[in-house]
Order: structure tokens, then sequence, then C-alpha cells
């Protein structure tokens, strides 16, 4: 009975002309000829272990130094204190691939951070291992990658496909030394593209069900064509068949940049971003949410010597989409310093283009223009009251010159206070218009709310500028 259920299921499938994914027979011709390119890393540094016995004060140090043996126990504590304590070596143990026949070897940068020694072994047949000592080319934190090279010639290496043609639900086979089992061998598909787990600031991972584990990290994520399609970097801790990798066309990129110059060259553009919702879109004209909102532009920068102004949505660069605001900082961030790029924005119901040539990302620029995703703020009939910020309070709120509206108070489960908005923003612009008084702000809304069933908000608080947007009830 159950086989004429199946039988009958095939013959329903078959004449549906719907394509049926081959389940591989094996992988064995696969692992064996992407194998030998895999490689185990282990990484040793030297620690300053905790300080000895009695490194603070305790309660009984008064009743010890009042008693007949005060001197005695004055001399042993101040000898504990002065104590160094022992240092010691930590180890750590990961995956790398080779991708040259001259021993460059691609791993995760958190398997190499601060290893004083990195060892690379490569073989897998106990008897035919051999070990090298490897140097740290270079390494970028924000994407997790550090590339190695030993020295060495005629060796197996891996070459990188598209991540980008990769489909979900598409065979994956992955290879490593979890718990410093060497040349493990697993395989799954992929589960979801473009995952952003917030361990960086260009998070695009892909996900796999393959079994990947601590000590896989840096090792390749392969198509059935053999070639590197992710590494893989990351776990959801007690997860089970959920697994990320770094996207090989991010990867490769990065890789070049290190081999070439031992550092990552990023483009930069000088502005603060967040993303753009419904309610947001529907309060500037937009037909549907995507792009980046610039919620401020830093002076002396790209962007405010190519005319980006706050409120701007950028929607593309170079012709190409941009869907969020981590988008952007990847899109912007793969253009190199000096380049010209051209951003076009939503402003005042209509699209314009933008010419602007790309800084250099440093590190106080990214954290100065990183995505705010903060609060906001509305006015006394969305449940929060205003008056104009004087000159005495503009220094204390952040501003440099008295301007906008103070926020006094805000209601509990009104619209402004389910928005985020806290007393003591200040409301500087209303759907692209400055405000200076109560009833301005409410002319605004009883137009252009009126007529777009949302405004936006363009705020400060403490000098950090961001929008929200709150939608207008119609009468």
């Amino acid at each position: 009975m159950i086989r004429k259920f199946f039988l009958a299921l095939l013959v329903v499938i078959l004449a549906s002309g719907q394509a049926v994914a081959a389940v591989p027979d094996n992988f064995r011709d696969l692992v064996k000829n992407a194998g030998p390119a895999v490689v185990n890393i282990n990484t040793e540094r030297v620690v300053q272990n905790a300080p000895g016995p009695f490194p603070f004060p305790s309660p009984f140090d008064e009743f010890f130094r009042n008693s007949p043996y005060g001197d005695l126990f004055d001399r042993f504590h101040n000898q504990q204190r002065g104590r160094q304590a022992p240092r010691s070596k930590q180890r750590s143990l990961g995956s790398g691939f080779l991708i040259s026949s001259d021993g460059y070897i691609v791993t995760n940068y958190h398997v190499i951070n601060g290893a004083e020694t990195i060892n690379v072994t490569r073989g897998g047949d106990r008897d035919k291992e051999q070990t090298f000592k490897a140097e740290l080319i270079g390494g970028d934190k924000d994407t997790d990658l550090a590339l190695l090279k030993i020295k060495a010639s005629g060796l197996p290496f891996l070459k990188f496909g598209d991540s980008d043609a990769v489909q979900v639900g598409d065979w994956l086979l992955a290879i490593g030394n979890p718990f410093g089992l060497d040349h493990t061998v697993t395989a799954g598909i992929l589960s979801a593209k473009g995952r952003n787990i917030r361990s960086g600031p260009f998070d695009s991972f892909l996900q796999t069900d393959a079994s990947i584990n601590p000590g896989n990290s840096g090792g390749p994520l392969l198509n059935m064509s053999g070639e590197v399609i992710g590494i893989n970097a990351a776990i959801i801790a007690n997860g089970q068949g959920i697994g990320f990798a770094i996207p090989s066309n991010m990867a490769k990129t990065i890789i070049e940049d290190l081999r070439k110059d031992r550092k990552v060259s990023r483009g930069w553009i000088g502005v603060t971003i967040q993303n753009l919702d419904e309610a947001s879109a529907k309060a500037l004209g937009l037909e549907k949410a995507g792009g980046a909102l610039v919620g401020d532009v830093l002076p002396d920068n790209p962007a405010a010597k190519a005319g980006v102004l706050p409120g701007d949505v950028i929607t593309l660069v170079n012709g190409t989409a941009v869907t969020s605001s981590d988008d952007l900082l990847r899109t912007i961030a793969a253009i190199k310093p000096g380049e010209k790029a051209t951003l076009t924005v939503w402003r005042n119901g209509a699209t314009k283009n933008l010419s602007i040539t790309l800084a250099e990302r440093s590190a106080a620029e990214s954290a100065a223009g990183k995505k705010t995703e903060k609060e906001s703020a509305s006015a006394e009939t969305l449940g929060m009251a205003l008056q104009p910020v004087t000159a005495d309070e503009a220094p204390r709120l952040g501003l440099d010159k008295a301007r906008g509206l103070l926020v006094t108070s805000v209601a509990p489960e009104s619209p402004a206070d389910n928005a985020g908005i806290r007393r003591g923003d200040v409301v500087l612009a209303v759907s692209g218009t400055e405000v200076s008084s109560v009833k301005q702000f409410g002319d605004i809304l009883d137009n252009l709310g009126q007529k777009r069933g949302a405004v936006m908000l363009y705020l400060s608080r403490q000098g950090q500028k961001f929008f929200r947007t709150l939608e207008v009830t119609k009468k």
C-alpha cells in the first residue's frame, strides 16, 4: 500500500513537469579533490594570569594587623601584593584553506587575533602531515578575514566561486577542524542569504545547516563544483543546524586588498543613516520603503561637499538600488577611496543625482558615521508638549545656537511615547521644514500631515541628529 502511494506521488511530480533537485549519491570526489587544500591552524600567545593571593583588601586585615603578629602579616601581605602573577601560554584552534600554490591561506581574523605564533598543519594523514610557521600578511576585523603565508610551493589550492549565484536549497559541503578533529566533512544546504547577525558593520552572511562547530572557523564552504562560496565564521550558541559563512564575493575583494597592501581600504562619504520604514516612506512621498535615510551630514566630508542634505533618501549608488542602510554601508565600503560615484537621492518629492568623490574610511569615522537607530519626537496632538529652545538652553542640549522646539513632556502610551520620544529631545524640522514655534509645527501637521498621513521629524538628542516618523490621523 505504502509503495503504491509513493509510486503514485512520483507519477504526479513527473507529470507536473517540475524539476526535482538531484540528491548527490556521495561527496567522495569533491572531498578527495578539495580536502588536501584545507589546513589546521593553531596559535599561541602569552597571557598574564590573575594575581596571586590577597590581591584586594580583606575585612580581616585590621584584625591581623592588631594582633601580636601584625608586623609579620604586613610583611607577608606586601610581598604577595608586589608579586607579579605568572604568565602562561594560551592556545587556540581553527581552520583555513590554501588559495595559491605558493602558500597563501585564508582564515578568520578571530582565529589569529592576538597570536604571537601561528602554526599551519596540512596533510590530513598523520604520517604525511607537514607543519609550517605562518606569517600574518594582514587581517580585517570588520569582516573577520585574515590572510596568512607559508613558505612552500606546488601546493593544492581552492578557487573562489560566485556566492551570488548559489541559491537557497543548493547543496553545500564544509571541511574543517571542529574541536581539533582535522578534516571533518559535513554536508547540508544553503538555508538563507544576507543574514545580519550584528557581528560587524558589513554583515551579510550565508546561512547553512551543514554542521559548523568551534574549530571550523576559517574553513571553506564549498559548492558542488568544489569552489569556495563562503568562509565559515560563526555559529549560534546552543543552536543546531545554524551556521554562518562570509560570502566569497565579499571575501575576494578583502583578500586581494590584504595580499596587495596588507590592509583594507574602504570608501567613506560621511553621513549617519537609518532605515526607511513604510510610515517614513509615506511621509516623504515615496511609493514604498527602501533606501537609506540620511540623519546627519558630517562637515567637511565627501557627502557635505557633494550637496547631500539631512532628510535625503539615498536610493541608488552608481545606478544600483540601495535596499537598506546596511546595503548602503556595504556598497560604499566596496568602492575605493578617491573614486567617484553617483548618488541618486529622493528630496522634496523628486530624484536628484549627486556626484561624489569618496574618502577613506577610518576607525574614528566609522564610529562617527555608524547607523543611528535612536528614538524620536511629536506635537501636543501626538502626546507631547513643546516649547522654543532658548539661547541659555542650547549649549546644554548639544546645539550650536537656539533653534527648534524642546520636548518638555511626553504622555505615556501616546504616539510620541510609542515612537520613543523623550523629554529633552529637540525637534529641528518637520517633513523638511525647520520649525521655531509650536504654531508652525501645528500648521504643518494640519496641512502636510493630513495630506500624506504622516510627518517626518528631524531631531537632536544631545547633538546626535536622527529622524523619526509619526502617522497622523486624518480628520
